[in-house]
């Protein structure tokens, strides 16, 4: 048997299970998945369901006529209610209905008539992947799960993919293993009676944008309430982030409304310039009840801080590692004011606000309007006319686009324009990734050019989705990280029924150059005061990244002394160690690096984790 290495036990919020048909031979293949710690849920005929580790208040269960259901994670639903759905269930694709009614973020895990369906969140926060093993299909909530267990290596042209910055859809949500599939978010996984036939069913489609923002207010207001309250109803101690921003603003004045005591938490910049501080200490004069606690600018670890040290067992490469010391830091000093939960605005950016490439469809359905709102957006952008007028007029359809991204990956950044009014951010490799990572990497976006789809027709819409996509991307690995240290994270704003009523706002109200974040700004009015609902832009950190690159360059010289990434032929070592003595190069305090430092510290937890584990 392989067991997986400790780091990949838990705490409260990182629940991880893998799911087993009710079948003998499925009961055989979990025996690889038991190690020390881990629980069981079984079948009516005992047979293992559900295998891994998590709390008991992050589980709902219920049986009733042959059916089971579970819920992994954070859900209001008590087991009563489950069960009147369970009696009541007489198909799997019923279970499309209660995934979309529920709020909260989780797994959800249905059988009936030996079928089995698992499905995660739209969002992407909560995923799926699943895998043969020992001859049946076996789900689970991590890829590197089922990786172990088939004593898996990474694929090389995955990593290659990882390589670009940034991935586009749908290239990033693969999984890092060939033979380990992942379910995309949209879609739930059934598994046949047989235990060995499987097959992916859409249970979401996002809203259409079509909602005026007056009617849609208050549906936002009472998703964020509800988002808010799971997490809350149980009172006791919980922590919020209080930057003064919309978002964190946000979240704090509805944590303090709930039955828990809330702990504000402010990190000032060390920015001369910010004004993180003097908003949150605006919004406190109406938080009486609320304690303020406010971190030295200077003790804040900075961007590129400890990558040498990062030893989480994660399935796929992040962009988060960059700043996960900064994120964590703060947990430990919060968990002592006893918190049991810290709460984030992350996500308030994804949902509350949208692209500007709307505006591309806009223009050709309501030109006047749309051409006084471009007119406004390139004020605030400074966007040149020419570009602008160019990346209108691109009509390429998003197969097109990606096939046309494939020619070009060495070529300079685009301008933010093509960003803004396009299908997204056109992947780039940089000098330092080799010819044959250049050729996988090519590869892999022309076969994707030739069948994929867009998330949506309208450029606007995929691109909101495939950002809240790649934001989650990188929360569900710092998420991982703060059970891991002690005090569980969660980001309200990215509960699937939040993101859906901020999307059925009408774009031409949700994005618009003459108001920040009208979307949140109307549905806190009345919950968060109007002074605090004044703010109209929010701090960078760019400062913080510019000094880390500075002041951990030898961690960087020292990441790519003895690199994975080169030994496997993917990069150039002695090209990457040049620009670890010249942080000022240019270009690379625009994050051209993140992609590849997030794929070296991979590679390297996957090492480390190896030496950890036990063979039998």
């Amino acid at each position: 048997m392989t067991e997986l290495h400790e780091s990949a036990g838990t705490g409260p919020g990182d629940a991880h299970f893998a799911v087993f048909t009710d079948r003998a031979d499925a009961a055989a293949a979990a025996r690889s998945f038991a190690r020390p710690g881990s629980r069981t849920l079984t079948h009516a005929s005992g047979r293992p369901w559900l295998v891994g580790h998590w709390h008991d208040d992050e589980v709902v269960t219920a049986s009733a006529r042959g059916a089971s259901l579970a819920v992994v994670g954070c859900c209001p639903v008590d087991a009563g209610e489950l069960r009147r759905r369970a009696a009541q269930l007489r198909d799997l694709a019923e279970l499309d209905a209660l995934a979309r009614s529920l709020p909260g973020s989780f797994h959800l895990v249905g059988t009936l008539d030996g079928r089995t369906r698992v499905q995660g969140t739209a969002s992407g926060l909560r995923l799926v992947f699943h895998a043969e093993i020992d001859g049946v299909r076996v789900a689970a909530t991590r890829a590197d799960t089922l990786a172990t267990v088939l004593r898996l290596e990474p694929a090389v042209e995955e990593l290659a993919v990882r390589l670009l910055w940034p991935a586009p859809y749908p290239l990033f949500e693969t999984s890092m293993w060939r033979a380990v599939t992942a379910v995309p978010p949209q879609t739930a996984l059934v598994i046949a009676a047989d235990g060995r036939t499987a097959r992916h069913t859409r249970w979401w489609t996002p809203p259409e944008p079509v909602r005026p923002l007056a009617d849609a207010a208050p549906l936002i207001r009472t998703a964020l309430e509800e988002a808010v309250g799971a997490r809350t109803r149980q009172g006791g101690v919980v922590s919020c982030d209080l930057s003064g921003g919309l978002d964190s603003t946000s979240v704090c004045f509805l944590a303090d409304r709930s039955p828990a005591r809330v702990v504000a938490s402010t990190w000032p910049g060390r920015d001369p310039a910010d004004t993180d501080l003097a908003w949150a200490e605006r919004a406190m004069v109406h938080l009486p009840d609320v304690e303020h606690v406010v971190w030295d600018a200077d003790a804040s670890p900075l961007v590129y801080e400890d990558l040498l040290g990062i030893d989480d067992l994660l399935d796929e490469p992040t962009i988060g590692v960059m700043d996960r010391s900064r994120v964590l830091h703060h947990l430990p000093g919060l968990a002592a004011r006893g918190s049991r939960l810290h709460l984030t605005g992350i996500g308030g950016d994804h949902v509350a606000w949208c692209s500007e490439a709307y505006y591309h469809r806009l223009l050709r359905i309501r030109p006047l309007f749309a051409a006084r709102q471009l007119r406004g957006f390139r004020a605030l952008w400074q966007w040149p006319l020419g570009g602008t007028l160019r990346a209108l007029a691109d009509v390429r359809p998003y197969g097109t686009w990606l096939a046309d991204a494939a020619g070009d990956l060495r070529g300079p950044l685009p301008p933010s324009v093509t960003t803004g009014l396009g299908w997204g951010m056109t992947p780039r490799l940089f000098d330092w990734v080799t010819p044959e990572a250049e050729r996988m990497a090519r590869r892999a976006l022309l076969e994707a050019a030739s069948t994929a789809s867009p998330l949506h027709p309208d450029r606007g819409l995929h691109t909101d989705l495939e950002q809240i996509r790649s934001c989650t991307r990188v929360i569900r690995q710092w998420d991982r990280m703060a059970a891991r240290a002690g005090l569980p994270m969660a980001s309200p704003f990215l509960d699937d029924r939040v993101i859906e009523a901020c999307l059925s706002v009408r774009p031409s109200e949700r994005v618009t150059p003459w108001r920040y974040k009208p979307v949140l700004t109307a549905a806190m009015r009345g919950i968060v005061p109007e002074e605090c609902l004044r703010r109209s832009n929010k701090a960078t950190a760019s400062m913080d990244a510019s000094n880390g690159l500075r002041e951990h360059r030898a961690d960087l010289l020292a990441l790519w002394e003895d690199s994975r990434l080169a030994e496997l032929g993917l990069v150039d070592g002695s090209e990457l160690r040049r620009l670890a003595r010249r942080p000022a190069s240019p270009g690379l305090s625009d994050a051209i690096l993140y992609s590849t430092i997030a794929a070296e510290v991979w590679l390297r937890g996957l090492a480390r984790g190896r030496a950890r584990v036990p063979q039998s």
